[in-house]
């Protein structure tokens, strides 16, 4: 038995988040990716994966595996399931990994961009993959909430109902938001999410943006650890999954760009 390890990217639009579900729900990124293995080696598998992403949320680089008899070659793969998956889901690289490898706890960081139109009027050509916002936002409030979420938290009041977390606390190395031309881009990474965590982190500084929340009651909301204080749920097809990491790399030795001078002696 090998098993594989797979990078992915795909348009969540169209289904209803990455976890198989019974059918009558319509298809899920992972009921395909196993339907399409099947038909190429007549193989049933089942998929591990890094972030079971939900309804409507996109992923640049979603990692799963899985442990086949087929001897196709490893090079072979991404070319065989992309002629024969649906063009929204593409597979980027395919590598034979040790046994114990699992896209899930062999994890050791992620990172997710939560992406908002703040034009009056929304790009057509983005209108899949942001949150149209159309009241200017006060991105310098913004930015210093962002901040105050840094760092190891118990992060229960940006949990939302109905995960399965033990614990709350997370460390959250990145939280920051940068602009050009009207397009924000929030961007978090961290050790590990909660449910639904970085869609409210991103509706709760909507919030402050709008005034509604102000910066500097972050710290206060998270010692609350009510799910009320917090803002809400933003979209979902505004997040992408960008990318998982498995190696000893910090994130500021991947992303130098979210490393600021002070932090160079922390992490």
């Amino acid at each position: 038995m090998r098993n594989i390890r797979l990078l992915m990217s795909y348009d969540g639009t169209g289904y209803h988040g990455f976890q198989r579900q019974p059918e009558f729900h319509g298809p899920t990124v992972q009921g395909m990716i196993e339907t399409i293995w099947k038909e190429l080696v007549g193989e049933e598998m089942t998929v591990n994966t890094a972030g079971r992403t939900d309804t409507g949320v996109h992923a640049a680089g979603q990692v799963i595996n899985f442990h086949t008899e087929a001897r196709i070659p490893e090079d072979k793969i991404p070319k065989a399931f992309n002629s024969l998956l649906p063009r929204d889901i593409r597979i980027l690289e395919a590598q034979t990994v040790p046994q114990d490898f699992h896209a899930r706890f062999s994890t050791r960081w992620k990172r997710y961009d939560y992406f908002i139109d703040n034009r009056p009027i929304a790009d057509v050509f983005n209108r899949l993959y942001t949150l149209h916002e159309p009241i200017p936002l006060q991105v310098n409030l913004m930015k210093r909430a962002a901040r105050l979420l840094e760092g190891k938290h118990n992060f229960k009041a940006f949990s939302a109902a109905g995960g399965v977390s033990k614990t709350f606390v997370r460390m959250l190395y990145v939280c920051c938001i940068q602009e050009k031309e009207g397009l924000l881009r929030i961007t978090c990474i961290g050790d590990g999410f909660l449910y639904n965590m970085v869609r409210i982190i991103a509706g709760t500084l909507i919030s402050v943006g709008k005034g509604k929340i102000q910066a500097e009651s972050i710290p206060d909301i998270l010692l609350s650890e009510d799910r009320k204080r917090a803002g809400v749920t933003a979209r979902a097809s505004g997040l992408t999954l960008s990318h998982v990491h498995y190696g000893d790399e910090s994130p500021f030795v991947v992303y130098p760009e979210f490393c600021p001078i002070e932090k160079n002696s922390n992490h």
